[in-house]
């Protein structure tokens, strides 16, 4: 594997800014997964671990003003949208911590011998441990977040793996400062650097996923991207979980009540979230099905009013751009494909948004508008225009596995009359997060929060948001007739750690 030089890019102009890196040869990646592979113990004590993370949180903190701008110079995404995203990333490592702290993600459960039961029960005791070195593919679009230090490094890190993170080619610069405020929060507490590791480059991508002490991988990304890194996940020797966020139409339904109670809003309201960040977030409505008639027209009125309000944006970096154009005017040719508002090129190097209107038959059987079906990265949607339910549904019979599913329904509907829960119930098997009366973009970092879905939205049922995150990179265990004095401290009787568990059939606290 020959070493090429890794460039920070400006996506304002197209321009190389300055060598960050060279790409890590098959040699390098060894010694990056072995150092973190080394550094496991020193994740071992729960305590030292969540003051770590506490540590990456500050230390990220402390650094605020130069990481953003690092970032606004490689993604252009803005100041005010990055300050935000490094305070979510702040807050979902000291989420983490607690969590930690807490202990009930071991799921320590215990079970005394019982020779009275059928079969009789022996001495059972269950909890969960790190799987090992975790492989972490960044985010694009998402440079803090879903990046060195976002979901899949922070549960990682919390469930007692260390990480080896494949950097974004799009923000190298802004990788290399993350892992080294990480590194020095991991200084800290005495705990190796080579607990997280960084590497560029895409063949670098590849032997990571393959290396024998890899033991999972997290990636978010695109379909082809993360099928390949899937694939060769499954194809080792020995395989390992993957789980992957890869890609996501998120659809809408408009039931035609909503639309005339509060078209323009919704209408407003879409324009908003589809153009949120240049559209290009995982979540985006990339399909929205709207009734016909004069609700629905005044829907679409409202959509193309406010979307023709919204100016032109630069995109991640110019293979996107280029990809988002040629996808758009793919679309826009299909026949009976109408464009409101044309998106495309907005300049030299930026985007303008629209979106596309179709009616919805012309999606309810497999042709050559299937295209539509696909998501397209960007300021695009496409409105399927439906003139009764049947057809919504048959568009719905079609989808792929999303990330998101949404209704908009109206007082009545969502007060329990008509058919709203049984919409609810159409939309429950094609997404991971159902949203009522709401949209999909904004994905709070919460405990009851699911960032996952159906494939091809992701590879597995796991979520990569939120607190359950951390179960990603468990395993159980149990020990069956060990003495008390070789258990392990969380399986002890007396419980020594304090830990929530369930004893003897009852939760304790």
């Amino acid at each position: 594997m020959a070493a090429a030089p890794v460039w920070s890019v400006d996506p304002r102009t197209g321009k190389q800014r300055e060598q960050v890196a060279v790409e890590a040869t098959a040699q390098e990646v060894d010694q990056a997964v072995r150092a973190a592979h080394a550094a496991r113990g020193a994740l071992a004590d729960r305590t030292v671990r969540a003051a770590f993370l506490r540590s990456a949180a500050d230390q990220l903190q402390a650094a605020k003003d130069h990481l953003v701008e690092a970032a606004d110079a490689e993604t252009a995404l803005g100041p005010v949208r990055l300050t935000g995203e490094l305070a979510r990333t702040c807050f979902q490592l000291r989420a983490f911590a607690d969590i930690v702290d807490e202990g009930a993600f071991l799921d320590v459960v215990i079970n005394h011998p019982d020779d009275t039961a059928t079969p009789p029960i022996p001495d059972l005791r269950r909890y969960k441990v790190p799987l090992g070195v975790v492989a972490v593919y960044s985010a694009s679009n998402f440079p803090f977040a879903f990046s060195v230090a976002g979901g899949d490094t922070a549960s990682a890190l919390a469930a007692g793996c260390p990480v080896v993170v494949k950097a974004h080619p799009d923000h190298p610069a802004l990788s290399e400062m993350v892992a080294a405020a990480l590194r020095r929060a991991a200084a800290e507490h005495d705990i190796p650097a080579g607990v997280v590791g960084l590497v560029h480059g895409f063949e670098a991508g590849v032997e990571l996923v393959r290396h024998p002490l890899v033991a999972a991988a997290g990636f978010t990304g695109s379909v082809r991207g993360g099928r390949a890194l899937f694939d060769a996940a499954a194809a080792r020797p020995v395989p390992i979980p993957f789980h992957g966020e890869l890609g996501s139409l998120n659809p809408v339904v408009i039931t035609e009540a909503a639309a005339a109670e509060r078209a323009e809003a919704i209408g407003s309201g879409l324009a908003g979230s589809m153009t949120l960040g240049v559209g290009q977030f995982c979540v985006k409505p990339g399909l929205v099905l709207a009734p016909t008639g004069a609700a629905g027209d005044r829907l679409v009125k409202s959509l193309t009013d406010a979307v023709s309000d919204v100016d032109s944006g630069v995109l991640l970096d110019h293979r996107m751009r280029d990809n988002f154009i040629a996808g758009v005017a793919e679309r826009a040719e299909l026949p009976d494909v109408e464009s409101p508002v044309t998106a495309g090129a907005g300049g030299e190097h930026t985007v303008s948004p629209g979106f596309l209107t179709v009616p919805a038959t012309k999606l309810a059987a497999e042709g050559e508008h299937d295209l539509l079906l696909e998501e397209c990265f960007g300021p695009l949607t496409v409105v399927a225009r439906y003139e009764d339910e049947s057809e919504a549904q048959a568009v719905l019979s079609r989808l792929p596995g999303n990330l998101t599913a949404t209704v908009h329904l109206s007082a009545e509907e969502a007060a329990g009359e008509g058919r709203g829960a049984e919409i609810l119930a159409e939309l429950t098997p094609l997404a991971g997060r159902v949203l009522v009366n709401g949209w999909p973009t904004g994905v709070a970092v919460a405990p009851a929060q699911h960032h996952g879905g159906p494939y091809p939205a992701t590879t597995s049922t796991s979520t990569s948001v939120g607190g359950t995150a951390i179960e990603r990179w468990l395993r159980p265990v149990a020990y069956q007739g060990a003495p008390e004095a070789l258990l392990p401290a969380e399986l002890r009787d007396d419980n020594p750690l304090g830990l929530p568990r369930r004893f003897n059939g009852r939760l304790e606290r």
